[in-house]
């Protein structure tokens, strides 16, 4: 019986590689975007926007490279692949193989439910590096010619840590949902309302009044210290592996506990 963790990384091999090559040429174009941005039609566009959606948005500053890239590049369009990658997974790690009658067939090897868990979660975070680590070499690509040097490779490589743990986090939740519940369907649905009203609260809980509930928000930890500007932000990428590493241990108590739908 082939080691969970490689056996699970191989067999999904096509679609980790369309992920992670398709988010570093996403990003890698829009980052391309930002000489054009002064006086262009984005530009225009947000000054359209009133003040209080600019400053939910992050776009008050994008003349400057780490404005830019962290509003649009690194705010809005790499961390949701990223995510989808993250929950995409999660969500098959058990529910989908419990609905697809294969985890039957695996559990029936001497593999224990605490051992899969933690393979496929450790499948999960090297495959979120990966994706995250094709980033940073797109980003690092096109840094020079696309104006970019006023971020460090320092600065990009935190941010893209933090893209990564965040994928991860979400992902952790997705499989620990999909540990309780043994749906795909449930667990997808589930984890994308999570991730959309974890997302608004960091982006619109200080337009509301709520200010606090953005520390709530795994998306607070990925980007709200501004690692571009900052660099590695230690505090935040522990609140995130540690987010990680509970929701795992969730997801391995209760999977242990759960018997499996026939």
């Amino acid at each position: 019986m082939p080691d969970v963790l490689t056996k699970t990384l191989w067999d999904a091999r096509r679609g980790l590689a369309g992920f992670a090559v398709g988010t570093a040429l996403v990003g890698m174009l829009y980052a391309s975007f930002y000489p054009q941005v002064d006086g262009g039609a984005m530009g225009d566009a947000v000054e359209g926007m009133s003040p209080g959606l600019r400053d939910a948005l992050n776009l008050d500053d994008l003349g400057s490279a780490a404005g830019y890239l962290g509003s649009s590049v690194f705010g809005i369009i790499v961390p949701l692949i990223a995510v989808i990658y993250g929950v995409a997974t999660g969500a098959r790690a058990v529910a989908g193989d419990e609905e697809s009658g294969g985890l039957d067939l695996l559990l029936a090897h001497p593999v224990s439910r605490t051992k899969l868990v933690w393979s496929r979660l450790g499948a999960l975070a090297i495959g979120a590096g990966l994706l995250a680590g094709l980033v940073l070499v797109a980003m690092l690509a096109v840094r020079s010619s696309a104006s970019l040097d006023s971020v460090s490779v320092g600065q990009f490589a935190a941010q893209c840590v933090a893209l990564a743990l965040l994928s991860t986090a979400l992902g952790a939740f997705a499989l620990a949902l999909g540990a309780v519940t043994g749906s795909r369907g449930t667990t997808l649905g589930g984890t994308a309302a999570v991730a959309v009203l974890a997302y608004a609260a960091h982006s619109f809980a200080g337009q509301i009044g709520v200010g606090p509930a953005r520390y709530l928000s795994p998306f607070h930890y990925y980007i709200g210290h501004e690692p571009l500007r900052n660099g590695f932000q230690w505090g935040d990428l522990g609140v995130l592996a540690a987010a990680v590493l509970v929701l795992g241990g969730v997801a391995s108590v209760v999977f242990n506990r759960r018997d499996l739908r026939s």
